[in-house]
Formats: C-alpha cells, structure tokens, sequence
C-alpha cells in the first residue's frame, strides 16, 4: 500500500469528472420470451466520463445499461435492479471489455435500502467504480431492498436478509448471462462499504450455501451460483450479534462524546461475553503469533495492522512533515524507520468513541440493526438476549423464533468456520484506524478466519482514516487485474 496512491486517489472523490452522452438507446433487442432473466445487450446508453487517474485523465467511453431488472419475480423492481458499464474505448483507444473482469460494486449504507432506477450513468463519485471503469473492467452497480421499506399494509418488506438474498440473484443474474453480458462472470470481484462492506463479506462468505435458496427462489433468482471471485469489504459492519460484546472490548474505555463514559459496569459484563465468544472461534494470528485471545488481540492489532500503518504514513511523508507529525504525536516512537507504540496511547489517540453501551442491539430499539431484524408490521426486534433481557428485566427472555438462522444468513463468521468450498478465495480488506463504527476485532476476525484456511488475503488500516475511509483505491483496481489474471 503505497501513500503516493493513497492521496492521489483521494482525488478521485473531490473531482468533479465531467459525463456527457454521446448517443441514444441502441436498437433495442427483446428479451427471449422463454427466457425472462436474459440480459438485452442492445438496451444501451453511450456515455463518456473523464476520469482522474494516477496518470493523469482519462477520457472513458462506455455503454450504460440502465436498471435492469434482475430476478423473474421482484418484490421491488425500483431496487432489485442493477446497472451495467462496460468500456469500449479509453482515451480514444478501443476496448474489448467481453472478458474483462467485473467489479460488482453495491452502494449500500446503514442496512438501507439502494436503488439503480435514478442513475444517469457509473457512479463518479466513489473511488473505485470509475477508476475499474478506466482501467477496462466492467462495472456492475446493483441495488437492494434495504431495512426501512414498507409496503401499503405496514409490512417491512426488506429486512433481514433481503439485502444479502438480493445481491446474490444479482451475481446469479450475470452468471446466467455469461456470454451475453460483457465481461467474465467467473471473474467477479465484490465490493462495498459499512453495512455494504458486511454484504460483500457475505458474498464471498456465504456462495452457494442451501439456507438461502428459498429466499432466492421465492423472487425467481436466476438457478445458478452466486460465488464470487474476489471481495474487497471495506468497513464491514457486520458480526452483528456479537459486535455489543466486541464493541466494549475495544473502545469500553474511551470517553463518550462530549465527554463521561459509558456505564462501567454494563461495559465490564459484554467485555466478558467477548472473551468467550472469541476463544469460541479458535483462530490463529499471522506469523506465528498464535490463538487470537481478547486476553492478547491488543498486542495482535497492534503489532499486526496499527504500527505497520503509522510507519506506511509516516515513512510516505516528508522529512520536514514526519517531525512534525512526531512531534504532536510523542507517544508514537520513530526508530530504524518504524512506528511503535503501546495500545493504551493508541485508544487515546484515537479519542471518543462513537456510540454508548450497548452499541447495536439498543434496549429502546432504536438502532439501525434493530431496525434490520425486524418483522412482518413490526419494525425493530432485540437480536442479543443479553439486550432483550436488559430491556425486558426477565433474566430468561428468548429471542424470537426464527431470529437465529436470520442471524446466520447475516453473518459470514459461521460460514468461515465451517469452510464453506465455494466461498472467494481472494480478498482486499480496508477499515480506518480511527473507525469507532463497530471493533477493529470485526476485520482481524474476519481476515484471521480467511489466512487460517488458506486464503489470499490483503488487510490494510489506514491510519488516522475514519468510518468509510478509502486511501488506496488505485492500488485496489491493480489488485484486481493482478489476481484476475491468475
């Protein structure tokens, strides 16, 4: 991870890169009547965008697909929808985009719901759907039924787990199409940010697994796979059913907003079901360090992913800016060109949390996630006893019924644990130093899981970048050729 790609790509947010359209619809060609989920390669849009690039602007012509729908029988069409662009010239240059590798990049945020059915054209101002644009790839954009939709009747119609069920039938809707759709369905990287970073997280999971094809057969999914290649979550915010617990671990003694602290005593009693709940996963630390204990993850943090990203962006800076950084920061030793530090100063560094005890599953449930497990009319459940007992005061309250397989279908952890075989095999992980959305335990779990069963995983923390930060997206689009080309 370079800090010269770091900044520059920066840019690509900030810029204003100019689109156009250059032509109308191309003649349409109908779909298949025996075939309502074959994709139309005539029903586009041509558009050019110029985009900045490490190497300057590029001037990317592309054909835009606009919303379509991508299952036979859609509860939403509005959302479960997606957007397809493909590249067919840069800077002047022809491209042969038809086996390409696809970057299947979600907007969602928060669990809500994201639509395709407004958009004019690739999304320019995200970082990384615009440079895989230049680069050649085609970009998938798909939408999904999200949290807070609610049909006529007062029925929450896309909770728990529609979001995940609808960006599977999309993957399955461009395998269905392979060979009409540009681009190669076998080399499919997903990516997304937050909750959308939790969906990608599932994707790459979860590929395949039987518990999902009733949801995915009750919207008319395409009957193929949903594996995916490659995903690149960034930020997930995702374990959610023991993201209280880890939550505490963290960031349990770092001051509330506008100063206190969270309730010592609350925080002590999840700080203990962390610890058990981690020494249930049996994972392993890379380089030899050994199981991943609440006990020792400070020290696996810290010498792991904290202290290589100060000394990324401390050794990226100029001389005259690391003393000054070194300077303001002297709890940071500078030494043979390497940052250290001790995990206390690194949470004083860091300075408020973000949310109060218990952070997820709110005991006047009032949280987003509560708000996701919801139900038929009604709106926001408990999905933790320990909060569902708090708020309750009956010390033997059980979740509802059917809240534990909908936090599986939520979750990639169990399906690590079990080594599911057709999960992605390769995978680009990104979460800000400074992110108190949720614990860093979430992404140190997650990529422990991936490394202890073998697979290619790149886990980076950007230092001082907060919730939804992206520093390197430049070296995210080369990753991406790097290993589709495998």
């Amino acid at each position: 991870m370079k800090r010269r790609n770091m900044v520059r790509a920066v840019a690509v947010t900030a810029a204003a890169p100019a689109l156009a359209a250059t032509a109308g619809r191309a003649s349409a060609a109908v779909r298949p009547k025996s075939d309502p989920l074959a994709f139309d390669p005539d029903a586009y849009t041509t558009l050019t965008a110029t985009i900045p690039t490490d190497e300057g602007e590029k001037t990317v012509t592309y054909r835009f697909h606009r919303a379509v729908t991508y299952v036979a029988r859609p509860v939403d069409a509005a959302y479960q929808s997606l957007n397809v662009s493909v590249p067919v010239a840069v800077d002047g240059r022809p491209v042969d985009a038809s086996r390409a590798p696809i970057l299947f990049s979600n907007a969602v945020g928060g669990y809500m719901p994201s639509s395709t059915a407004g958009a004019t054209g690739v999304t320019l101002n995200r970082p990384n759907p615009p440079l895989a644009l230049a680069a050649g790839y085609v970009v998938v954009e798909p939408g999904a039924r999200g949290r807070t939709l609610v049909a006529a009747d007062g029925t929450y119609y896309g909770t728990a787990p529609a979001a995940i069920v609808d960006l599977k039938a999309a993957v399955r809707y461009l395998r269905h199409n392979a060979g009409r759709i540009p681009g190669d369905t076998e080399r499919i990287v997903a990516t997304g940010v937050s909750a959308g970073g939790a969906l990608t997280s599932l994707l790459g999971a979860t590929a395949d697994d039987p518990a999902y094809e009733p949801y995915l057969r009750e919207i008319g999914a395409a009957d193929t796979s949903d594996a995916v290649f490659g995903a690149a979550p960034y930020c997930p915010i995702t374990d959610l059913e023991h993201a209280d617990m880890a939550y505490e671990w963290n960031w349990g003694t770092n001051p509330l907003p506008g100063g206190g602290r969270a309730d010592p005593a609350l925080s002590a009693e999840l700080r203990a079901l962390f610890a058990e709940y981690q020494a249930s996963l049996r994972l392993d630390g890379r380089r030899g360090f050994g199981r991943l204990t609440a006990r020792g993850y400070d020290t696996y943090l810290t010498r792991t992913y904290l202290e290589p990203s100060a000394t990324a962006h401390l050794a990226a800076l100029t001389a005259d800016g690391r003393a000054a950084y070194l300077a303001a920061n002297p709890w940071i030793t500078w030494k043979r060109d390497k940052a250290s530090f001790t995990w206390d100063d690194y949470l004083t560094h860091v300075g408020t949390r973000k949310k109060n005890v218990p952070s997820f599953d709110l005991l006047d449930l009032s949280s987003p996630e509560n708000n996701l497990f919801g139900t038929g009319t009604v709106k926001a459940r408990h999905f933790t006893e320990w909060s569902l007992r708090r708020a309750t005061g009956d010390d033997r309250a059980r979740l509802d019924a059917d809240l534990p397989a909908k936090l599986r279908l939520m979750n990639p952890m169990p399906f690590l644990r079990q080594g599911n075989p057709h999960r992605a095999r390769h995978w680009f992980i990104r979460v800000g130093a400074k992110d108190t959305d949720t614990s860093l335990t979430v992404v140190g779990n997650l990529a422990a899981a991936l490394e202890n069963l073998g697979d290619d995983v790149d886990t980076a923390f950007y230092w001082d970048g907060g919730h939804g930060v992206n520093l390197d997206a430049p070296d995210f689009v080369a990753w991406i050729g790097r290993t589709c080309a495998r």
